[in-house]
Protein backbone atom coordinates (compact mmCIF):
# COMPACT_ATOMS: atom_id res chain seq x y z
CA UNK A 1 0.00 0.00 0.00
CA UNK A 2 3.07 2.50 0.90
CA UNK A 3 3.93 1.61 -2.58
CA UNK A 4 0.87 2.92 -4.40
CA UNK A 5 0.69 5.95 -1.93
CA UNK A 6 4.35 7.27 -2.62
CA UNK A 7 4.07 6.87 -6.56
CA UNK A 8 0.97 8.00 -6.57
CA UNK A 9 2.01 11.25 -4.51
CA UNK A 10 5.04 11.20 -6.41
CA UNK A 11 3.26 11.85 -9.62
CA UNK A 12 0.85 14.37 -8.47
CA UNK A 13 3.84 16.34 -7.41
CA UNK A 14 5.20 15.69 -10.65
CA UNK A 15 2.06 17.33 -12.67
CA UNK A 16 1.28 20.10 -10.10
CA UNK A 17 4.42 22.29 -10.32
CA UNK A 18 6.78 20.33 -13.44
CA UNK A 19 5.95 23.66 -16.09
CA UNK A 20 7.74 27.10 -16.02
CA UNK A 21 7.68 29.61 -18.08
CA UNK A 22 11.74 31.10 -19.16
CA UNK A 23 10.75 34.66 -20.75
CA UNK A 24 8.92 35.09 -17.23
CA UNK A 25 10.39 35.76 -14.41
CA UNK A 26 7.47 35.77 -12.34
CA UNK A 27 4.41 33.33 -12.79
CA UNK A 28 1.69 32.50 -10.12
CA UNK A 29 1.15 28.42 -10.48
CA UNK A 30 -1.79 26.38 -8.60
CA UNK A 31 -2.11 22.59 -9.38
CA UNK A 32 -1.23 22.11 -12.38
CA UNK A 33 -2.10 25.30 -13.99
CA UNK A 34 -0.04 28.30 -14.30
CA UNK A 35 -0.20 31.88 -15.79
CA UNK A 36 2.18 33.98 -16.67
CA UNK A 37 2.32 38.40 -17.06
CA UNK A 38 2.74 37.66 -21.00
CA UNK A 39 -1.20 36.31 -20.84
CA UNK A 40 0.10 32.38 -21.65
CA UNK A 41 -1.28 29.92 -19.74
CA UNK A 42 -0.01 26.64 -19.15
CA UNK A 43 -1.77 23.73 -18.19
CA UNK A 44 0.51 20.00 -17.26
CA UNK A 45 -1.43 16.87 -17.53
CA UNK A 46 0.24 13.36 -16.66
CA UNK A 47 -1.75 10.48 -18.41
CA UNK A 48 -0.93 7.05 -17.81
CA UNK A 49 -0.76 4.50 -20.60
CA UNK A 50 -1.64 1.28 -20.38
CA UNK A 51 -2.18 -1.85 -22.68
CA UNK A 52 -5.88 -3.27 -22.41
CA UNK A 53 -7.04 -7.03 -23.72
CA UNK A 54 -10.46 -7.33 -24.71
CA UNK A 55 -12.27 -10.00 -24.54
CA UNK A 56 -11.50 -11.10 -28.52
CA UNK A 57 -8.14 -11.07 -27.24
CA UNK A 58 -7.06 -7.98 -29.25
CA UNK A 59 -4.81 -5.13 -27.28
CA UNK A 60 -5.25 -1.59 -27.33
CA UNK A 61 -4.03 0.97 -26.10
CA UNK A 62 -5.63 3.14 -23.44
CA UNK A 63 -4.68 6.84 -21.02
CA UNK A 64 -5.88 6.60 -17.21
CA UNK A 65 -5.89 9.23 -15.15
CA UNK A 66 -3.27 8.73 -12.61
CA UNK A 67 -5.94 8.83 -9.83
CA UNK A 68 -8.09 6.08 -11.69
CA UNK A 69 -5.34 3.65 -11.38
CA UNK A 70 -2.42 2.13 -9.45
CA UNK A 71 0.59 3.70 -10.47
CA UNK A 72 3.59 1.38 -10.71
CA UNK A 73 7.38 0.92 -11.76
CA UNK A 74 7.28 0.77 -15.44
CA UNK A 75 4.01 2.29 -16.17
CA UNK A 76 4.55 4.24 -19.16
CA UNK A 77 3.31 8.37 -18.65
CA UNK A 78 2.52 11.24 -21.18
CA UNK A 79 2.87 14.78 -19.70
CA UNK A 80 1.26 17.33 -21.98
CA UNK A 81 1.55 20.73 -21.43
CA UNK A 82 -1.46 22.87 -23.39
CA UNK A 83 -0.86 26.49 -24.04
CA UNK A 84 -3.27 29.23 -24.77
CA UNK A 85 -2.36 33.06 -25.24
CA UNK A 86 -5.60 34.52 -23.68
CA UNK A 87 -3.89 38.15 -24.46
CA UNK A 88 -4.86 41.06 -27.15
CA UNK A 89 -1.00 40.86 -28.62
CA UNK A 90 1.26 37.88 -29.79
CA UNK A 91 3.34 36.50 -26.81
CA UNK A 92 7.52 36.05 -28.51
CA UNK A 93 10.03 34.63 -26.95
CA UNK A 94 7.90 32.08 -25.11
CA UNK A 95 9.82 28.98 -23.85
CA UNK A 96 8.29 26.42 -21.79
CA UNK A 97 10.90 24.22 -19.33
CA UNK A 98 9.71 21.01 -17.45
CA UNK A 99 12.05 19.44 -14.85
CA UNK A 100 12.13 15.89 -14.67
CA UNK A 101 10.02 14.41 -12.46
CA UNK A 102 11.95 12.17 -9.69
CA UNK A 103 9.95 9.30 -10.14
CA UNK A 104 9.62 9.82 -13.92
CA UNK A 105 12.80 8.49 -16.43
CA UNK A 106 12.61 10.26 -19.73
CA UNK A 107 11.74 8.46 -23.03
CA UNK A 108 11.16 10.91 -25.52
CA UNK A 109 9.78 13.91 -26.76
CA UNK A 110 7.03 14.13 -28.70
CA UNK A 111 8.05 17.38 -30.79
CA UNK A 112 11.28 17.13 -33.28
CA UNK A 113 12.28 21.00 -32.00
CA UNK A 114 12.47 20.27 -28.43
CA UNK A 115 15.51 19.89 -26.92
CA UNK A 116 16.71 18.43 -23.71
CA UNK A 117 19.36 18.89 -20.85
CA UNK A 118 21.60 16.43 -18.82
CA UNK A 119 22.99 18.69 -16.03
CA UNK A 120 19.92 20.64 -14.47
CA UNK A 121 19.50 22.87 -17.48
CA UNK A 122 23.18 23.95 -17.97
CA UNK A 123 23.11 22.96 -21.34
CA UNK A 124 20.48 22.33 -23.99
CA UNK A 125 20.71 20.22 -27.00
CA UNK A 126 19.56 16.97 -28.69
CA UNK A 127 19.76 13.83 -26.92
CA UNK A 128 22.66 12.22 -29.62
CA UNK A 129 24.12 15.38 -29.27
CA UNK A 130 25.02 15.37 -25.44
CA UNK A 131 27.43 13.97 -22.97
CA UNK A 132 27.43 13.35 -19.40
CA UNK A 133 30.79 13.82 -17.10
CA UNK A 134 32.05 10.10 -15.25
CA UNK A 135 34.01 11.49 -12.47
CA UNK A 136 36.66 9.01 -11.30
CA UNK A 137 37.90 7.45 -8.26
CA UNK A 138 39.49 11.30 -6.85
CA UNK A 139 35.96 12.64 -8.22
CA UNK A 140 37.67 14.73 -10.78
CA UNK A 141 35.89 14.20 -14.27
CA UNK A 142 37.96 11.48 -16.07
CA UNK A 143 36.00 10.96 -19.20
CA UNK A 144 32.94 11.68 -21.10
CA UNK A 145 30.45 9.42 -22.05
CA UNK A 146 27.28 9.60 -24.50
CA UNK A 147 24.08 10.80 -22.84
CA UNK A 148 21.05 8.72 -22.43
CA UNK A 149 17.53 8.73 -22.07
CA UNK A 150 18.31 7.97 -17.69
CA UNK A 151 20.34 11.34 -17.75
CA UNK A 152 17.76 13.70 -18.75
CA UNK A 153 17.02 16.03 -16.18
CA UNK A 154 14.80 18.49 -18.26
CA UNK A 155 12.72 19.32 -21.28
CA UNK A 156 12.40 22.84 -23.31
CA UNK A 157 10.29 23.82 -25.96
CA UNK A 158 11.15 27.36 -27.51
CA UNK A 159 8.40 28.72 -29.47
CA UNK A 160 10.10 30.43 -32.52
CA UNK A 161 7.28 31.71 -33.92
CA UNK A 162 4.81 33.94 -31.95
CA UNK A 163 1.57 32.61 -30.00
CA UNK A 164 -1.15 34.70 -31.78
CA UNK A 165 -3.93 35.81 -29.27
CA UNK A 166 -6.59 33.29 -28.71
CA UNK A 167 -3.60 30.31 -30.57
CA UNK A 168 -3.72 27.23 -28.56
CA UNK A 169 -1.77 23.88 -28.95
CA UNK A 170 0.17 21.82 -26.54
CA UNK A 171 3.55 20.15 -26.51
CA UNK A 172 4.55 16.64 -24.89
CA UNK A 173 6.84 13.88 -23.70
CA UNK A 174 6.97 10.57 -22.53
CA UNK A 175 8.41 9.10 -19.06
CA UNK A 176 8.21 5.70 -17.87
CA UNK A 177 7.95 5.42 -13.53
CA UNK A 178 11.23 4.37 -12.34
Amino acid sequence: MSIKLSFAKMLALAIAGCATMATSPSFAASVAVLAFTNSVILTSEAMIERTEVDAGGRESTALKQPKDVIVVPGDRVIFTLRYVNKGAEPATGFRATNPMPGPVQFVSVAEDWAEVSVDGGATWGKLANLKVAVKGAEGNVDTLRQAVAEDVTHVRWIFTSAIPPGAEGSVSYRGLIK
